[in-house]
């Protein structure tokens, strides 16, 4: 008898394969019965990751979204699966104990049945918990393999890492194959051997098309005992998302798998209205070089659901770089010149930070790390001369065990700055906070939530849910929308800078598109919250931006903030700008005190702008 092979539906990562935002309720809501129509789906991909955290920035309540989006599923008896970064839950950052034990129940209730588990470093003292938290909460677990290709990544590594997960009590193994470029041979080998010594295992591949290998992939672990395939639909299959569903159906159908048929009726309906979300707002955040399959991915491994959002935030570090260029009198450098040097660099800073496997968040921050070091020697500065914070924490050992050895020169450079290395379960470095953020709650007056799931979406993502509650989330992302279908339009006759009027749960906001020559400035709303505080003239020194993002006085809803009249010290850390999805320490560069605070937490900053005053 044929062995028979089932196919997912990723959809939530095919969106952030390509670009940088998922669609709204409704969109999904609309597109949901095509899916179910098309008929050749066991399992569909609905939430998880950044998912959530997308839909509190453009204001979308997304525990709603949750529920509503798996509803259609489960009436057609098809399985949801999501995507959990253990440790660091739906978040880049690790999450504290008891938000991470509630994450589960929030979930099931909400309509997920599958917790597809992973940690960017594959240490089990991360993974193994989410095991018994998802079987608590009612849910599956699925644990991933964090596929990579180095010396370190070998067929008995993965075996081995297979074995052990199994015998923790994981219902389900996943290839997550998150960059595209496991070998075929070698990947086909780990499937043979986790079947041999496990035949009743269920194992599901999930792999990205970018560098080429992928329907190879497919078709060799599936002659060894591959279950389930992800797959993708146009038109955001291929290019750094997922292999399309027709040509894997017709590739295993060709040969001997039984596999089940797709209603092209349904597929064709699907595709449109994908495309017409596209052409809503989606595809502003979609850059057409993600809809490509590119080779040089190979060498930095850098994974598909990264390149989505690398490329729409690289055109704003190039346009930082070239400013501090022409201003310096330099040459310019064109997108190609700065991917290129980016990937370089990727292969050259990876093996010294340790080999983590390239998936978030360590993806993030080896990348982060390498267009940093980028920028910073492009600038005349030294390579490492510039290392964030959650960047160090990984380095550390903080966030678990890395699978290689850290570089000298990091070791010695983190004895100087006087850093620890940790060695302890990763967990007990964040304990449990859930009463911390329910005061929060009643503090600001704010529902809990059906089954305390408002609760559960601050504490899991703390500044984005308060911005999504200002309004704040909203009035930036219409802004940003707003230029980016402006510049689209060429033709068109709306100049910069422009003032629009955006409406946030009743309140109506100014908000300024592309004002001051294109630099940043905090959006109306953000100054509408709070203002800049100062005292006296606020004379002294300016503390300058070293790089271009978010402005925040502190990383997490514990610290205590820097204000006007404090005393610090030089080289303490008196504010953060967030980057590319890191917080980056901003030292003091003198003894003094704080005498003007320029900026409001969350708003935009350019490179080189005053963030406070010290005299």
């Amino acid at each position: 008898m044929a062995k028979e092979i089932k196919f997912s539906l990723v959809f939530r990562d095919m969106w952030q394969s390509s670009g940088k935002y998922v669609p709204r309720v409704d969109q999904l809501l609309k597109v949901a019965p095509a899916i179910v129509k098309m008929g050749c789906f066991a399992r569909v991909e609905t939430n998880g990751g950044g998912f959530e955290q997308v839909n509190l920035l453009y204001g979308e309540n997304p525990n709603k979204a949750v529920r509503l989006w798996t509803k259609p599923f489960h009436e057609a008896g098809m399985q949801t699966h999501m995507l959990d970064r253990a440790l660091n839950g739906l978040r880049m950052s690790p999450v504290p104990a008891d938000v991470r034990k509630m994450f589960y129940k929030i979930k099931k209730i909400q309509g997920t049945d599958i917790a597809r588990t992973f940690c960017g470093l594959n240490d089990t003292r991360n993974i193994i918990p989410s095991i018994g938290y998802a079987h608590e909460g009612g849910m599956i677990s699925q644990c991933c393999l964090c596929i990579t290709f180095s010396p370190l990544h070998t067929v008995e590594y993965y075996t081995n890492l297979a074995y052990t997960l199994i015998e923790a009590g994981a219902d389900e193994i996943c290839l997550k194959d998150m960059a595209g470029i496991a070998r075929p041979e070698s990947l086909g080998k780990v499937v043979k051997n986790i079947k041999t010594k496990y035949p009743n295992i269920t194992i599901q591949y999930h792999g990205h098309s970018g560098p080429g290998f992928s329907m190879a992939t497919i078709l060799e672990i599936c002659k060894n005992g591959c279950d389930i395939v992800d797959t993708g639909m146009e038109p955001l299959s291929w290019g750094t998302g997922h292999a399309d569903i027709i040509a894997v159906q017709a590739m295993l159908k060709d040969a001997g798998f039984k596999v089940p048929e797709i209603n092209m009726e349904a597929y064709m309906e699907a595709r449109s209205l994908i495309q017409e979300m596209m052409d809503d707002f989606l595809g502003y955040y979609i850059p057409k070089r993600n809809r490509l399959m590119n080779s040089l991915l190979i060498g930095p491994g850098l994974p598909g659901g990264m390149m989505g959002s690398l490329m729409t935030d690289l055109e704003t570090n190039l346009e930082s770089l070239n400013k501090w260029k022409e201003k310096n009198g330099k040459p310019k450098l064109t997108q190609d010149q700065l991917l290129i040097k980016l990937f370089d660099e990727v292969k050259y800073v990876w093996p010294k930070m340790g080999y983590p496997c390239l998936v978030t968040p360590f993806s993030q921050y080896v990348k982060n790390m390498a267009l940093m070091n980028v920028m910073q020697m492009e600038k005349g500065k030294e390579r490492w001369s510039m290392i964030a914070d959650d960047i160090w924490d990984m380095m550390l050992g903080k966030s678990g065990k890395l699978p290689g050895e850290l570089a000298p020169e990091l070791i010695a450079k983190a004895k100087e700055q006087g850093r620890e290395f940790h060695t302890e379960d990763p967990q007990s470095n964040y304990p449990d906070a859930l009463d911390t953020f329910r005061a929060e709650m009643k503090e600001n007056n704010w529902d809990l939530g059906e089954d305390e799931e408002e609760l559960f979406e601050l504490a899991m993502h703390p500044q984005q849910y308060r911005a999504y509650k200002s309004g704040k989330a909203k009035a930036d992302f219409e802004a940003d929308l707003a230029k980016r279908k402006a510049e689209a339009n060429k033709g068109g006759e709306m100049k910069f800078p422009q003032t629009i009027v955006v409406e946030v749960n009743g309140v109506k906001y100014n908000v300024t598109v592309g004002a001051n020559n294109g630099t940043s400035t905090a959006p109306a709303a953000a100054q509408a919250q709070a203002p800049a505080t100062s005292a006296g003239t606020g004379e002294g020194n300016p503390l300058l931006s070293p790089l271009e993002g978010k402005f925040y006085l502190v990383k997490t809803s514990g610290d205590v903030p820097v204000k006007v009249g404090d005393t610090v010290k030089k080289g303490q850390t008196v504010c953060y700008v967030e980057a590319m999805k890191t917080f980056n320490a901003i030292a003091a560069e003198q003894d003094g005190v704080v005498t003007e605070i320029c900026l409001t937490s969350g708003s935009s900053v350019s490179e080189d702008d005053v963030l406070m005053k010290i005299k």
